[in-house]
């Protein structure tokens, strides 16, 4: 094929990159990738292993010289987040990705790029065949479905991984390395409640100009969660007036921030929704003064119509669904104060929906400690026997640990301070990373996780600056033949 990425090097890289690139290979329709890679390891005499869910791991033997080495892994994902532009057309189940470059930058033209982690394969591919690089013996793994939960990396089976030094390609910041990060799972708190037909007129509250964000990376900002908010708008007016609550809805991802949030509820007459309406305000402006420095756009809007007539949760099953909502433990619980005050344990209300006769809500807490992640899970626990819920706890996935003695660490930082004059960047992040399922499984497993420099993955506009790719990989190979030492 005629390649588009010129000037670079090693050249084999971004060949690979856009070999890979155009396979369709998004999260569910993987086996396209993973036979590919198969045939790549046959075709080199190299040993290949893949599962029922298309994993894939090549190993190759250590160089020359180095057989005494303790052997490495190298992992990333195969399949990528697939969204496009409006208007653009392409399918991403029959479709290679179609790749621009424009001023040393890499793009896909109207759609995600999917170096997010398909840079990690390309870079394992080029280790992989190249025969003149210094390293001790390599098991580069491959997982599939990361994007939709971390499936394929739990899915494996482990006993197939004899390396107890792992560096995981799925970071996104060149010049800095992640030594931990959380685990997480979801909580989803389910109740039945009663209705009673009440007429008179409606009060209609809304939330909304949050700023949002992800429930891990974001959830340190301060930002406001729409459904903590309205609850304790909602709890001021049951308070003050007779109220009753007809529906309380926000957010549609448990890992999303809530931005906006709606509540319905049916008083006597004009004058008593009158006056739920003007404590409503009262607290909202209290709110918004809060929130200035964090979220300035703020936004509640307070409706009264007359003539309304609904069918309302009875007065328990409204104080139980909004004292839940006041109480769900939300945003963050705990920090490592000897480590730069990093996030160790947070939770996020994302979704309250009323649906009928029910109302459901789903939180997510993450830790990267697995005891605090059992002791919120029982908070959540306590909070549900106490107003009425049942709970279930589904998609877990254990959090990495921060090592205080790490030799990938140490050689990684030696490497890059003498590459390039300067210190790699040391941090723990509150998202998810495969490296927690690694780590748990196999005891003794020393980690990191490092990459080159990705830029607004999983959006259209994805892209990934070509020279961070090509010292990426000098890196990489420098601590390879360093590991072979």
């Amino acid at each position: 094929m005629a390649y588009i990425i010129t000037g670079y090097q090693p050249e084999k890289l971004f060949q690979y990159f856009e070999d890979i690139s155009a396979i369709p290979r998004g999260s569910g329709n993987e086996k396209g990738i993973s036979d590919f890679l198969v045939a790549f390891a046959r075709e080199r005499g190299l040993d290949v292993y893949q599962d029922e869910v298309y994993n894939v791991i090549i190993r190759k033997p250590a160089s020359a010289g180095t057989e005494g080495a303790a052997p490495v892994m190298m992992q990333g994902h195969i399949d990528m987040v697939c969204d496009k532009l409006a208007g653009v057309e392409h399918d991403f189940e029959r479709d290679g990705l179609e790749l621009v470059v424009e001023d040393g930058v890499l793009t896909a033209n109207g759609t995600t790029l999917g170096a997010d982690n398909g840079i990690a394969v390309a870079l394992m591919m080029t280790v992989l065949d190249d025969d003149t690089l210094v390293h001790p013996a390599l098991e580069c793994v491959f997982t599939t479905d990361e994007e939709t939960g971390l499936v394929g990396a739990e899915t494996l089976d482990k006993s197939q991984i004899s390396a107890r030094i792992m560096i995981n390609l799925d970071s996104e910041e060149e010049g800095v390395a992640t030594v931990s990060c959380a685990g997480g799972v979801v909580a989803t708190l389910t109740r039945s409640f009663t209705r009673e037909h009440v007429e008179g007129s409606s009060l209609t509250i809304e939330i909304s100009g949050l700023l949002g964000g992800h429930s891990g990376s974001d959830i340190h900002l301060e930002r406001g969660n729409a459904n903590l908010l309205m609850a304790r708008i909602v709890e001021q007016v049951l308070r003050g007036t007779d109220a009753r609550l007809v529906s309380f809805d926000g957010g549609s991802k448990d890992n999303a921030i809530t931005r906006e949030c709606t509540a319905r509820l049916v008083l006597a007459d004009a004058a008593d929704a009158q006056r739920a309406a003007g404590i409503a305000r009262a607290v909202a402006q209290d709110i918004a003064a809060e929130l200035e420095v964090f979220d300035p756009s703020f936004a509640c809007e307070v409706e009264v119509a007359d003539g309304a007539s609904a069918d309302a949760m009875s007065a328990e099953d409204a104080w139980a669904l909004v004292r839940t909502i006041r109480l769900a433990p939300n945003g963050v619980l705990r920090r490592n104060v000897a480590a730069d005050g990093f996030v160790e344990v947070s939770s996020n209300l994302g979704v309250v929906a009323t649906e009928g006769a029910s109302v459901r809500m789903l939180l997510a807490p993450r830790s990267s400690i697995a005891s605090l992640q059992e002791e919120i899970k029982d908070r959540i626990q306590t909070l549900a026997d106490a107003f009425g819920f049942s709970v279930s706890f589904d998609n877990e996935y254990p959090g990495w640990s921060y090592t205080e003695h790490s030799h990938v660490r140490e050689v990684f930082q030696a490497s890059y301070r003498e590459l390039f004059g300067e210190e790699l960047k040391i941090e723990s992040i509150h998202a998810g990373l495969e490296c927690g399922l690694f780590t748990e499984a196999l005891p003794g497993l020393d980690a990191i996780a490092v990459g080159p420099t990705l830029a607004d993955v999983h959006t259209p506009d994805e892209h990934m600056p070509l020279d961070s790719a090509e010292r990426f990989y000098r890196l990489l190979v420098d601590v390879l033949a360093r590991l072979a030492e």
